[in-house]
């Protein structure tokens, strides 16, 4: 299990959401954003969700892409 730890926030207004979590554990990070959206109190909407959502998926694929073009072999030269 790798135990690189991330961090995904979103400010609001005075509001500032952090969210931290180790690789591997994003399902779970997700339930706690559906989870906080759904309560009314907590000023975290649906759309707070979905931002943050994004913002994690768009990492992982940059991250995917490094991985990717890491592990290709080199490019033969043309001639």
């Amino acid at each position: 299990m790798n135990d690189r730890c991330r961090q995904i926030s979103l400010v609001k207004g005075s509001q500032r959401y952090v969210f931290r979590y180790c690789e591997g554990d994003e399902p779970n990070v997700l339930d706690a954003f559906r989870t906080l959206a759904g309560r009314n109190e907590s000023g975290f909407d649906w759309f707070d969700a979905a931002v943050l959502c994004f913002k994690m998926a768009r990492r992982l694929e940059r991250e995917l892409d490094r991985e990717n073009a890491a592990s290709e072999p080199p490019a033969k030269a043309a001639g």
